[in-house]
């Protein structure tokens, strides 16, 4: 068994940024990163054939493990030959471990030191998730990197409070890593999701080739707001031994500075030699200011969640289609946006197809936010090999004001 499941190799700094590759059994990733989030196995509102297409091509996407633990089941989806075929996606894929969302359901569920216990928001069904058994979902999904189970707290939480759910988290993290190793012994042969010249979901014969090598995991640090929580978590998760670092349980109701505090006080001191990731996170602002920090993984939902709002993300800052400003506007989106949207329609079109409640607005929205948090992500990869990053930074948050009214 491949022993190194991903390798990750900073390749240029400008400050505490860096520009790596993260290689894993099914591509390389330049880094630093955004992963459209498909939470039920779906970007919302974009097809696959266009997320592949050039304007916005990522290499990795984030999938949930308990919404598809939920449904369609993780019995539907093995017999369909994994997460990867079953969306027909054949690029890097992440999944989370499910603790935010069980966590997030507040007074349905009951967490214990054994897992969480809680009613399916489906349909209202006993449920119980541990580290052991998110593992084996997220081994049975075949994701390309795992997050170990952890519990969040808030981010206003108490010190007490906060250490009790990142101790927790800390007795998690080792749970988790060991049933990861079990199952990874287990399934040396994960990759092949079907027997050869087995029938796939469309009942047509084919052969599959096996992928070399196992799934990563990556380990969480929790702790709220307080940073002496957050150096601890770092400190156990790290001992425990991961294949990357993720911060976790930010942007769960605390101020945005203290959210900051945690983020400058912690993000650098991250294995230098792993990725580390900020999860659920956030603004094209938000982005760049953290890879000033030293992050390399993003995800977040607000592209395709505001695009679905009617709300755009440009170089100029929010834009609201729904505003009668916009009514005979002819102009693009973003007039510097190169994206398909930008160069065909209007803000007059796209204001028309919202108020009227048509589905290609919200297609077309997502679209165009996609396509500006990826190439904003590319761009800051170009600054940071050109020694550049701190002028882009400046200037990219200098013009990123509201345009709204």
């Amino acid at each position: 068994m491949n022993q190194q499941p991903i390798r990750f190799n900073v390749t240029e700094r400008d400050g505490e940024a860096r520009a790596g590759l993260l290689q894993t059994r099914r591509g390389t990733i330049e880094t630093p990163v955004f992963m459209p989030v498909g939470t039920a196995g779906t970007i919302k509102g974009i097809r696959f054939e266009e997320l592949e297409s050039r304007d916005l091509n990522p290499q990795i996407i984030l999938a949930n493990t308990y919404h598809l633990w939920l449904r369609p089941g993780i019995e539907t989806i093995t017999a369909c030959g994994g997460l990867h075929r079953f969306i027909g996606w054949e690029r890097a894929l992440l999944t989370d471990s499910g603790g935010f969302q069980v966590w997030s359901l507040g007074a349905l569920r009951k967490i214990t030191e054994e897992g969480t216990e809680f009613r399916s928001h489906v349909d209202g069904s006993p449920r119980f998730l541990s580290p052991e058994l998110s593992m084996e979902i997220q081994a049975a999904l075949g994701s390309d990197i795992v997050m170990a189970f952890d519990e969040c707290a808030p981010g206003a939480a108490p010190h007490e409070e906060a250490r009790r759910s990142m101790e927790l988290t800390a007795r998690w993290a080792e749970r988790s890593r060991a049933a990861f190793d079990r199952l990874q012994a287990e399934r040396a042969d994960l990759g092949r999701v079907v027997p050869e010249n087995g029938q796939g979901a469309t009942g047509e014969e084919h052969t599959v080739v096996s992928l070399s090598g196992r799934q990563a995991i990556f380990g969480i640090l929790q702790g709220a707001s307080h940073l002496d929580l957050r150096r601890e978590s770092l400190s156990r998760t790290i001992e425990v031994g991961f294949d990357g670092y993720a911060i976790g349980g930010l942007s769960v109701g605390e101020e945005k500075c203290v959210m900051w505090d945690v983020i400058n006080g912690i993000a650098c001191q991250l294995p230098s030699e792993k990725p580390r990731y900020l999860m659920g996170i956030g603004t094209p602002e938000d982005l760049v200011a953290a890879v000033g920090q030293g992050i390399d993984m993003f995800d977040c939902v607000l592209p395709t969640r505001n695009g679905r709002n009617g709300q755009a993300f440009t170089s100029g800052g929010k834009l609201n289609v729904k505003n009668a400003k916009w009514m005979k506007d002819s102009r693009p989106l973003d007039e510097s946006c190169g994206c398909s949207v930008c160069k065909r329609h209007s803000r007059a079109y796209l204001r028309h197809l919202y108020l009227t409640g048509e589905m290609l607005a919200s297609i077309l929205l997502t679209h165009h936010n996609l396509a500006f948090f990826l190439d904003t992500m590319r761009r800051v990869r170009q600054a940071i090999r050109s020694g550049e990053f701190m002028k882009f930074q400046r200037d990219y948050i200098g013009r990123f004001h509201s345009v709204e009214e």
